[in-house]
């Protein structure tokens, strides 16, 4: 099977963006959340980049 990059249902704090990024990865989702915090703070497209990957990436619940 491909494997593809999901949005998580049962380990999310808003849209699932980073418990997704985590499983895809095999990282820590509190490691990708602090990520994307920093990167919010520092560079400012971390926002954009959140919102854009909520559209992007579907729910893995409902591709599957």
């Amino acid at each position: 099977m491909k494997k593809r990059l999901y949005r998580t249902e049962h380990d999310r704090f808003i849209a699932g963006v980073c418990g997704g990024i985590a499983e895809y990865f095999h990282w820590d989702p509190s490691l990708v959340r602090i990520a994307f915090v920093l990167v919010c703070f520092l560079g400012g497209f971390g926002i954009l980049l959140y919102i854009l990957m909520w559209i992007i990436a579907p729910p893995k619940s409902k591709v599957l």
